[in-house]
């Protein structure tokens, strides 16, 4: 029996958000497109908190990454928007601003510090004093030293963002074929499509790789090609307010413990979500006794009585890293292969540009202004193909 075969001008490969808004986008522009995923709509996003922080996010020595968060941050409105006509469904988006605090002298200067970096970008970001942190947020611990509002800083619910694309990407008339990758076939140094495991072959003028921190690993793509994205685990809890219950937090609330990063996202639907660890453990996506612990103490030590609260999932998942910690946009070393992947923390928030970014490309050929510093070939000592 001879294999089955099918060919389209896009195949993407990974069906997580950032494939999945690739894939509408390219079919929106009239590209006949598929996505290869054995559970499209799954991936780092089901894990994911949904905060659309560009700026209490913002690292030292990302300034570059922090334009591109804040330009994708600021599609979020139309691009909720045109997503949630399309489909019919909501994503929970909501700009309901994020709070970032200090809970002790230390960790007060280092936001001290934090905010007046933010300013010297010019960045909204307002300085609060302990009282007036909790005047915002009457749930914090007392002894909460100080805090910044961001007002720009919103959320989104990823599951139901990826459920939403999944489905804007169908009425698209992009094809999904559910099984995943075996391997990417070449001819003559060029890309030309993938076999799958059941053996299905599908050609495709350009292949787009978005197959989140296993995008590294991919059989078939030569070494150097492939991208530089490993996996970094994150485990999280999600909380629930009972109905009838006043609800915890009105915002996004976020802080340092104990050197330790913790956040509280608080749902429409009365959920919370508390994370994020970050462990370089590999494939490891095992749920720890320590990983639920260190979250559950630090988020007690933000709210305190966020504990009288149902614990009702722990969820451990994989984040794609890069050297850089920011993306990788454009074509690959590999004629005929695009890279959409190593969003690490950003995959959510970059979503609506990441979209365009690859539309844009994959039509044209030019890549935006905007993706330059992201280009694949930043970590090669390549020429990138014409």
């Amino acid at each position: 029996m001879h294999p089955s075969r099918h060919r389209y001008d896009v195949l993407v490969v990974g069906g997580g958000i950032i494939g999945l808004v690739t894939a509408w986008r390219a079919a929106q522009r009239g590209l006949r497109t598929a996505v290869a995923d054995p559970a499209p709509g799954g991936g780092a996003a089901h894990v994911a908190a949904g905060m659309l922080a560009a700026v209490t996010e913002l690292q030292y020595g990302e300034q570059t990454l922090l334009d591109l968060n804040l330009a994708s941050a600021r599609r979020y409105p139309s691009f909720a928007a045109e997503l949630e006509d399309a489909t019919g469904l909501g994503l929970g988006y909501r700009p309901c601003g994020t709070l970032a605090v200090a809970l002790d002298a230390d960790d007060r200067a280092g936001l001290r510090e934090l905010h007046t970096f933010q300013m010297s970008l010019g960045l909204e970001s307002e300085w609060l004093s302990g009282r007036e942190c909790r005047r915002l947020e009457p749930m914090l611990a007392p002894g909460v030293r100080g805090g910044l509002r961001v007002d720009g800083d919103h959320q989104v619910d990823p599951r139901r963002l990826a459920a939403a694309l999944l489905r804007a990407a169908e009425l698209a008339g992009v094809t999904f074929h559910r099984d995943s990758v075996a391997r990417v076939e070449t001819v003559r140094d060029r890309a030309t499509g993938a076999v799958l495991d059941d053996g299905t072959v599908i050609g495709a003028e350009q292949l787009v790789l978005a197959a989140g921190s296993r995008s590294g690993c991919l059989p078939g793509i030569p070494d150097h090609a492939l991208p530089p994205v490993r996996p970094v685990k994150g485990q999280i809890l999600r909380l629930r307010v009972p109905p009838g219950y006043a609800p915890f937090l009105s915002r996004t609330v976020r802080a340092v413990v104990r050197g330790g990063h913790v956040y509280l996202v608080p749902r429409e639907n009365g959920e919370l979500v508390v994370g994020a660890t970050s462990e370089e453990l590999g494939w490891d996506t095992a749920i720890t006794a320590g990983g639920v612990y260190e979250l559950l103490r630090d988020a007690h030590e933000l709210v305190p009585g966020l504990t009288e609260l149902p614990l009702v999932e722990t969820l451990a998942g994989l984040r794609p890293g890069s050297p850089d910690n920011a993306p990788l946009l454009g074509r690959s070393a590999l004629p005929g292969l695009l890279l959409a992947t190593g969003h690490h923390r950003n995959g959510v928030l970059l979503t609506p540009v990441t979209g365009d970014i690859m539309a844009e490309v994959l039509t044209t050929g030019s890549v935006p202004e905007s993706a330059r510093p992201f280009s694949p070939a930043r970590f090669s000592l390549q020429e990138q193909p014409a």
